[in-house]
């Protein structure tokens, strides 16, 4: 079992920068055995990836909207995973949550089918 508590969310202006933190809970496994994500969703639009990051070797893979702008990383001693956020656009107002997979492999990153938990979400809002 995982539970994932998301924090970090606000306000920002465009071109700013937030930092984004999803703290893990595990029982039976240890949060370093999770593949986690970030995905987000915007009103009247379907959840969609942002960014993701394996166990063991910790690959990542952004969506190419976010690359260049977000920085994921983890700390598998903290149990917690961050999205460093820079240049922030309005479009990236959406409701941010964090995911996890055990075990997940660098090819299931991309669909929200693959993860087994799921935050609660943070709300980002960026203004223009």
């Amino acid at each position: 079992q995982v539970q994932l508590v998301e924090s970090g969310g606000g306000l920002a202006q465009a071109g700013g920068s937030l930092r984004l933190s999803c703290a893990a809970s595990t029982s039976g496994h240890t949060f370093s055995e999770y593949t986690m994500a970030w995905f987000r969703q915007a009103p009247g639009k379907a959840r969609r990836f942002v960014v993701g990051i394996t166990w063991l070797t910790s690959s990542t893979h952004y969506a190419d909207s976010v690359q260049g702008r977000f920085a994921v990383s983890r700390d598998n001693a903290k149990n917690t995973m961050y999205l460093e956020m820079s240049n922030l656009k309005p479009e990236d107002t959406a409701i941010y949550y964090c995911a996890a997979k055990f075990k997940g492999g660098y090819t299931t990153l991309l669909d929200s089918n693959n993860y087994d938990y799921w935050g609660q979400g943070t709300q980002v809002t960026v203004s223009s």
